[in-house]
């Protein structure tokens, strides 16, 4: 048993990142990223269920804590490219060691479906 001041206090870092890619749909955007530059759709497409609105405000948050970076390329029509940073890509072992967790302890949600009653 552990006195109440064995308890040790959450570091701020630690809270603000954890808080940052743990945010819904970062890590999954984050994830897609570390693929390769993408546009819009194509993230878009790569994680279901995600809503144009909350793609744009993850990305907006995400480029502003200098995650990834957003290039307008010149082309015409205008593209818009978004890749990692090297802030953004020093995140990889984090998400990798993610991934790795997931697939070890959490059920693939396509093995077994939502009971339709």
């Amino acid at each position: 048993m552990t006195a109440a001041t064995d308890v040790h206090r959450v570091c701020a870092r630690y809270h603000i990142a954890v808080e940052l890619i743990g945010a819904r749909w970062s890590g999954a955007i984050l994830r897609v990223l570390f693929t390769g530059h993408h546009r819009y759709a194509q993230i878009r497409e790569a994680v279901p269920g995600l809503s144009d609105t909350m793609l744009a405000s993850r990305l907006r948050t995400l480029e502003t804590e200098g995650l990834v970076e957003r290039v307008v390329l010149p082309s015409s029509p205008v593209q818009v490219e978004y890749h990692l940073t090297e802030k953004g890509q020093d995140l990889a072992p984090v998400i990798d060691a993610l991934r790795t967790w997931s697939h070890k302890w959490i059920p693939d949600p396509e093995d077994h479906p939502a009971d339709p009653a």
